[in-house]
């Protein structure tokens, strides 16, 4: 379970009204003060800083010739290999930065050699190898003739694989970003913005931005070569640049903001027409538009990211990010939008499993949670890691020791790192690490260097292995290691809040308001909102499908937002969560505001939720207290359903006082519910803003009929709709048998073991009959379990007919409470 978040509120100061009304230039349909203080906030405090963060035309970007003597280097050994007509490799890496990166210098480079003959790419397997070059795979193209390597995204500190290919007559241009080697290396030209000032305007590129600079630089000095403009490119840099994570700043800013562009100006396009079908497709599968950067991070990143977690070579990304072949790209795109929901699925199983082994820690005295498995797959151990740290406010490495092939790391492209024999790589335990509450992770895990085979990354995230029997002192040590840096200092999961809004605030306008810090990222985070004393209504929970429509393990609970502000609510998702975890009563949350371009239209989405600290129910009686709502509920079973005048002589029979006055009549709720949930919504709609409405539980005892007649009469009503051809709804039928929906689909799925065909058209059923060849103990396995749900669903009606009213009163007001506990 996490724990207690610490939600820490950003201090709002003032900004000059002339800031103010500068801002609301770009914004003339609000005021401009929300995003005025963001911006106040964030350092953006002159005019000039204001047009070039907000308008991207009014941005001077660098000259890709500030590298210096490496870009002329870099420069001069392309055009030798231009003139001699040499054959060139361009050796990538397997993450979303690395395909894309690997993308653009095979579009860029493609103007200057051809494809497939003067140009190749090469990327290593996830599962099968680690990041940066090898010499397996130099061996690979060497037999191929290639005289010349060009990295993207990796190489920077692979000295020994440098020195190898040039023994084998091939020169190394290395494009990266990632730790620089002590010494340069023997390399034709090493093109990383780490060899700049922090401050310069390049020095956050990512791998993409900083191979897009290698092609800018290539298209200045070889003039009218190239067919398609240089800045055909920059859509795929902006997916490289944001699904990367890196700081959005300078260059990185103003490519991200003109790549998000082009790539909602081409997905606009028939897909016929589009230069990048592929990447359109992508968007169509995760239903984005591509005008949001969150389109990337949420959409395009991870589908690409999946692809080599899943499958380990993810080569196909490039064809897939370049080709104009709409049928080959719409193939390739299934294949990765596959991959993705295998990749959500894995991701949830062991988050699942993790979670189980967190019961099993005492994290107050754990510093640094180390956890290892033999069945996790390596592919999304960093995700769930970095939920797990997000969560507990603690470092956190998950090992895997099933020993998938030779890859030691998930991250680590180009950082230092230090290897020791080992004997037999099935012993070793490969993992991933994620940090929070800015812990530098890749020190700490350094500094136990002498126990690791191996170890890459940087301060938030690291990929590492070592031999199993290891683990156990490693894991001692760097616990040992972090509580005498903190020193007194605990460790606890924290959100940042950074605007105080209401729900009558949200909507169109302020998000319009808030876009114009967009495209967000490190340094420039989304806004997170705080919403104080709301309501949450209309809960509801369900699996995510696949763009197939089958089920995946992936959870998702919809909702209505409300406070005083208001009188309408306001639609929001709270992802991975259930909807009983939501709180009843009022209660402060956090959330990003976004737009749906789905369902098109505004919601929020939630990131944290407390009760309420103004809420009077929550702090005059605590919110899980029971007599904090016996006032809202009356108990009105088994009566003939009141007239106005009796629930007239009911209220008045009540106390009256101003706490619990009530002057509307009380909400009926007259079907007898099945299970605690459909209660605690009832309840939920009581405790709106606008109507303080009691809750009369007003169900009769229920007359059950024999499961088998029930069964019977189901069967009955599928054979005249067959023979008759007639469609049905869902609610007729629920209303004809009496039952619940998760019964009825017990029931349907029986019905199809005896030969019945159910189709939906819109909100109806079809029902047909053909004759089954279905086993005869399969038949009567369904029909079995069908009578089991019957006589479940009957044992809770009668249960909720007679339990106390106190009881429900309880339970209704617990939080934890879930349908399965009696």
């Amino acid at each position: 379970m996490p724990e207690q978040q610490q939600w820490n509120i950003a201090a709002t100061e003032q900004p000059p009204e002339s800031f103010i009304q500068a801002v609301k230039q770009h914004t003339p349909a609000s005021s401009g003060i929300y995003a005025a203080q963001l911006l106040w906030q964030r350092g953006i405090k002159d005019h000039q800083q204001l047009t070039a963060f907000i308008n991207y035309k009014a941005y001077q970007p660098a000259s890709p010739f500030e590298f210096g003597q490496e870009m002329q280097l870099a420069i001069a050994r392309l055009q030798q290999a231009y003139k001699i007509k040499e054959k060139i490799a361009i050796w990538g890496d397997f993450d979303a930065d690395g395909i894309t990166a690997t993308s653009v210098l095979w579009d860029g480079l493609g103007q200057f050699f051809t494809q497939n003959t003067q140009l190749i790419y090469y990327i290593p397997n996830r599962l099968k190898e680690s990041h940066g070059l090898n010499n397996q795979g130099i061996d690979n193209l060497a037999k191929q003739g290639c005289k010349l390597i060009v990295t993207c995204d990796t190489g920077s500190t692979n000295i020994e694989e440098i020195i190898y290919a040039k023994q084998l007559g091939i020169d190394v241009i290395v494009t990266d970003h990632h730790t620089l080697p002590a010494e340069r290396p023997p390399v034709a030209a090493i093109i990383n913005p780490r060899y700049l000032p922090r401050e310069h305007q390049l020095f956050n590129l990512s791998g993409v931005a900083v191979a897009y600079k290698l092609i800018e630089g290539l298209y200045q000095s070889l003039p009218n070569i190239a067919r398609y403009p240089l800045e055909d490119l920059l859509d795929l840099v902006a997916v490289g640049l944001i699904a990367d994570l890196v700081q959005l700043s300078g260059d990185c800013r103003y490519l991200a903001q003109i790549g998000i562009q082009r790539l909602q100006a081409d997905f606009q396009q028939p897909a016929a027409a589009r230069r990048r079908p592929g990447v359109g497709r992508l968007l169509e599968l995760c239903q984005k538009s591509g005008d949001r950067p969150t389109d990337i991070s949420f959409g395009l990143g991870p589908r690409i990211n999946a692809v080599s977690r899943i499958q380990g070579d993810a080569s196909f990304c490039v064809e897939l990010l370049t080709s104009r072949d709409v049928k080959r790209c719409n193939e390739l795109a299934e294949v990765t939008e596959l991959a993705n929901t295998r990749r959500k699925s894995l991701q949830k199983d062991v988050q699942a499993q993790v979670a189980q082994k967190l019961t099993q820690l005492d994290l107050s005295t754990t510093s640094v949670i180390v956890l290892e498995d033999a069945q996790w797959p390596a592919g999304v151990l960093g995700l769930v890691a970095g939920q797990v740290a997000q969560e507990t406010g603690r470092p956190t490495i998950l090992l895997s020791t099933e020993g998938l092939g030779t890859g030691d790391w998930e991250l680590g492209t180009g950082e230092e790192f230090s290897q020791s024999p080992i004997p037999n790589p099935q012993s070793l335990a490969r993992g991933s690490a994620r940090s929070v509450n800015s812990v530098d992770l890749y020190q700490l895990v350094k500094d136990q260097a002498h126990l690791l085979h191996r170890f890459g990354g940087h301060p938030f995230a690291a990929g590492l292995s070592l031999l199993v029997e290891n683990i156990p002192l490693f894991t001692a040590a760097i616990n040992q290691q972090l509580r005498q840096s903190l020193g007194s200092t605990t460790l606890t999961p924290t959100v940042q809040a950074d605007l105080t809004v209401t729900v009558a605030d949200l909507g169109k306008e302020l998000f319009l308001e808030l876009k114009l810090l967009e495209p967000c990222g490190m340094g420039n985070p989304v806004p997170k909102l705080l919403i104080q004393n709301c309501l949450f209504e209309n809960p509801w929970h369900r699996n995510q499908q696949d763009w197939q429509g089958k089920k995946v393990q992936y959870i998702k609970t919809e909702f209505d937002i409300r406070d005083d502000s208001s009188r309408s609510a306001f639609p929001g998702i709270w992802w991975g969560h259930y909807k009983d975890e939501l709180p009843i009563g009022r209660c402060d949350c956090i959330a990003e505001l976004d737009y749906n371009t789905f369902k098109k239209r505004y919601e929020i989405r939630l990131i944290a939720v407390r009760p309420s600290v103004n809420s009077a129910l929550n702090t005059q009686n605590g919110l899980n207290a029971p007599r904090s709502l016996t006032p809202l509920i009356l108990d009105w079973r088994n009566l003939t359903t009141p007239d106005s005048q009796v629930q007239t002589r009911l209220i008045a029979s009540l106390p009256s006082t101003d706490a619990i006055n009530r002057v509307s009549p009380p909400l009926l709720l007259e079907d007898c519910p099945t299970n605690w949930d459909d209660l605690r919504a009832w309840l939920r709609r009581c405790l709106t803003i606008s109507s303080s409405q009691q809750l009369a539980i007003a169900w009769s005892k229920p007359n059950l009929q024999p499961p088998n007649q029930i069964w019977l009469t189901l069967v009955g009503i599928a054979k005249y709709l067959s023979r008759t051809n007639q469609l049905v709804t869902r609610v007729q039928l629920l209303e004809k048998i009496g039952i619940t929906d998760q019964t009825l689909l017990v029931g349907i799925k029986a019905l199809k073991y005896l030969g019945f065909t159910v189709k939906r058209q819109d909100r109806y059923l079809q029902i047909t009959w053909h004759s089954s060849d279905s086993a005869e103990n399969l038949a009567q396995e369904a029909v079995a379990r069908f009578l089991a749900a019957v006589r479940e669903e009957q044992f809770q009606r009668q249960y909720f007919a007679e339990v106390p009213l106190s009881t429900i009163v309880a339970i209704a007001s617990s939080d934890n409470y879930t349908s399965t506990n009696f």
